[in-house]
């Protein structure tokens, strides 16, 4: 166990593993303090974008000897959670300022970006195919037209998804699970 100051090269080797950040931030959320089978559980959920209803036998054991048998033990060795793995609880530390910044944030507030994407970019399609084939009032001269806001609407999307990432800023059009 280290005495509670982690360099960065530490903190980037520990947390460089999703089930470890996955780890921690459900602690955060359960008031630093949880049992194993929860855990595992919502890993496994998280992992395979699902419920914890709907995680399988195969899916749980799979985190639950990586958890049990790696995961769990560098983060107790590294001073950021007391693992008891005869009562398979585990603990915070309280120290987590050091470790924040290099968290995921948001796990369950996802949104599916590349959808966005590909909606836009097939709907640009169609209309530039249609306009391609002069099809109705569509003619071949609107398709540098549609290219342009094919290219406006990719820009609009990548602004908004990096305004999106920063933990402080929500988009007023998107619910939170897409």
């Amino acid at each position: 166990m280290t005495d509670g100051t982690l360099t960065q090269a530490e903190l980037f080797d520990v947390f460089s593993n999703a089930r470890r950040r996955q780890t921690v931030q459900y602690l955060k959320r359960h008031h630093g303090t949880c049992d194993l089978a929860p855990l595992v559980e919502q890993v496994a959920a998280w992992e395979n974008d699902t419920t914890t209803d709907e995680v399988t036998r195969a899916q749980r054991r799979r985190v639950y000897i990586s958890l049990y048998q790696t995961h769990l033990p560098m983060l107790e060795d590294h001073g950021i959670v007391d693992w008891d793995p005869d009562a398979h609880r585990i603990e915070l530390v309280p120290n987590e300022e050091t470790f924040e910044p290099y968290l995921d944030r948001n796990l369950e507030d996802q949104r599916p970006w590349h959808w966005y994407y590909a909606s836009v970019s097939v709907a640009s399609a169609v209309v530039a195919v249609l306009a391609g084939f002069s099809v109705g009032t569509l003619s071949s001269g609107l398709v540098p037209f549609v290219a342009l806001g094919l290219c406006i609407l990719v820009l609009v999307l990548a602004i908004a998804q990096r305004a999106s990432s920063r933990s402080t800023f929500r988009l007023p059009f998107a619910s939170r699970r897409l």
